[in-house]
């Protein structure tokens, strides 16, 4: 970990902090919530040493990036997100006119959205946990997550500012983190008002073992410092992003793709997410998509549970371009 170099980047009104090791071709780790570049400290060192630049931001509203107005949930639609990316490859890697780009949970999100606003940046990608989600004309997201779950559903729940800030701070910044992380049920994350996160009680007790306590206080440390806020804006900006996207409803995404989901990842469950991904919705709207990947036993944050076999999965995909 010693050997990971830090540095901060002015891109897009933000100063972006950015964790890198390794010379060649550029790999773009993208994080997701609640998480920070850390959460790719095995792959970062792993793509290094197979030849590559591995870069990992801080994104938007995390840990030591600064510089989002944390106040303004519309500052963090897919478009400002996108924007941070594609100034901070110009920043970085002037010469390369593709990278190759892995993403996890909100990275993935914004991965596929790259994808589809700059297919001329990226190689290939690799995508953790997070399918893509073609735009539904129809309904707002948070709408649709309503309809089907109710108010107490997490998304739901992260709706209202100060809200969910408040609650997180009645909990523990420590403890917010180990309820998450320890998440392994197949099914919906339910916040119900003044009773924390109702589905995770049987796990909050213990370290998943896949995280140390000098993880958690890694994580823990960097949220102290800035709150939850930046990543829950991702979820308030939901609506607008939707409605931002209306130009792209139809679009494919028209890059190589390889899919990786865990088995018990909560994302996975989602009603109609296995049937899209496995009947011929998934392909058609990402048409160079050549690989699913859903890893038994595994939950949501497989890049750190099950990190080597991660490592060998994007490897051997990337190799090939």
């Amino acid at each position: 970990m010693d050997k990971i170099e830090h540095k901060t980047v002015p891109v897009n009104g933000l100063n972006m902090h950015v964790a890198e090791l390794g010379q060649g071709p550029l790999v773009l780790f993208l994080h997701g919530f609640p998480e920070l570049w850390y959460s790719w400290r095995h792959q970062i060192l792993y793509m290094a040493a197979q030849g590559y630049r591995a870069v990992a931001p801080d994104m938007r509203g995390y840990g030591d990036t600064t510089g989002a107005p944390l106040e303004d949930p519309s500052k963090f639609t897919t478009l400002h997100m996108v924007g941070d990316l594609i100034a901070l490859l110009d920043a970085i890697a002037p010469d390369e006119d593709k990278v190759f780009v892995v993403g996890h949970d909100w990275g993935a999100f914004i991965a596929w959205h790259l994808c589809m606003y700059r297919p001329d940046k990226v190689k290939a990608l690799v995508n953790l946990s997070v399918a893509f989600i073609p735009r539904s004309p129809e309904i707002n997201p948070v709408d649709m997550i309503r309809s089907v779950y109710g108010e107490d559903h997490y998304i739901c729940r992260f709706q209202e500012p100060g809200y969910i800030e408040a609650e997180f701070a009645q909990i523990g910044t420590k403890q917010v983190l180990k309820n998450f992380f320890a998440f392994r049920t197949p099914g919906p994350l339910y916040f119900p008002k003044g009773k924390g996160l109702s589905n995770s009680a049987d796990n909050t007790s213990h370290l998943p073992t896949w995280l140390s306590e000098n993880d958690l206080d890694y994580y823990a440390g960097k949220f102290e410092q800035t709150g939850f806020s930046g990543g829950v804006n991702y979820y308030r900006a939901i609506g607008r992003s939707w409605e931002l996207n209306a130009p792209w409803s139809g679009a494919q995404v028209p890059v190589p793709v390889k899919f990786i989901v865990g088995e018990l990842d909560l994302t996975y469950h989602i009603p109609g997410t296995k049937e899209y991904i496995h009947k011929g919705g998934f392909q058609k709207d990402v048409p160079l998509l050549q690989e699913v990947v859903v890893m038994e036993g595994a939950a949501h944050f497989i890049n750190q549970e099950r990190p080597d076999e991660i490592n060998q999965h994007i490897y051997a995909f990337l190799k090939q371009f």
